[in-house]
């Protein structure tokens, strides 16, 4: 009898993990029909198929205004050395002009999904902290705030977004550097971290949760890799493959 407690134990353990990981669609949901990667398209289908969240990039062009894209440059045009009108005006695969932060954040309003708005690394600290400064104040005039988290590479922009954003807004660093000690002395929710840096050090997921902080492990598309990372006990995980992610979760 006792033999059967311990197993039925472990089986509920197993699924409380399971049921804890949260779907977050990298890029948004842009491999189905009519989406493309950072399109306005793929944060409402992420929405529309019920993911936790739909992870975007941005970016401060040459005339401060913020727009949405993962690369540096686009078709042949540098984020940074470029003014936004001419940004906006090139058309993304599914046939949407490139959007800006504003757009995106506009229809994220009439949605329900969480937005992990990812800061990318910029040329100076001041234009990261120029750029984190208009993201705050921008999420926060939409009313906002209760459903943005932020990531970054940056070790800089991690601790503006520490000190600009409100308090207990969710900050991940992504650089797979640090410990979870580090990262909770410097105010981290948590890491957002490779999953091969998960893999080298499987005891940090643990270590987080003892620290009461988040785990998410980006970009995992292999199955394999997703029933291992459930198994850990990883909070979210960040997938090109949000809808076969949800089958293997269920």
């Amino acid at each position: 009898m006792k033999k059967l407690i311990i197993v039925v134990f472990a089986l509920l353990t197993t699924v409380a993990m399971q049921a804890q990981t949260k779907v977050i669609a990298h890029r948004g949901f842009w491999d189905t029909p009519g989406s493309a990667q950072n399109s306005i398209a793929s944060l409402v289908k992420a929405d529309s198929i019920g993911c936790y969240g739909a992870e975007f990039d941005v970016w401060l062009t040459k005339d401060n205004q913020l727009v949405v894209n993962h690369d540096s440059s686009f078709k042949g045009h540098r984020m940074e050395k470029t003014p936004s009108s001419r940004l906006t005006k090139l058309h993304l695969s599914n046939g949407e002009t490139l959007p800006t932060l504003e757009e995106y954040l506009t229809c994220a309003k009439e949605l329900n999904i969480r937005l992990i708005l990812e800061l990318k690394k910029h040329s100076s600290d001041k234009r990261e902290t120029q750029a984190i400064e208009q993201i705050v104040a921008m999420v926060r005039e939409r009313g906002l705030e209760d459903r943005m988290e932020y990531i970054t590479f940056s070790l800089h922009a991690t601790k503006e977004f520490i000190r600009l954003a409100p308090a207990g807004t969710p900050v991940y660093n992504l650089d797979g550097k640090l410990s979870p000690q580090e990262l909770k002395e410097m105010g981290c929710t948590g890491p957002d971290y490779h999953y091969s840096v998960f893999k080298k050090h499987p005891e940090w997921i643990q270590e987080c949760h003892d620290l009461g902080m988040k785990t998410n492990a980006w970009t995992v598309n292999k199955e394999e890799d997703m029933q291992w990372l459930i198994d850990q006990g990883i909070d979210f995980i960040t997938t090109d493959k949000p809808v076969r992610l949800q089958e293997i979760l269920k």
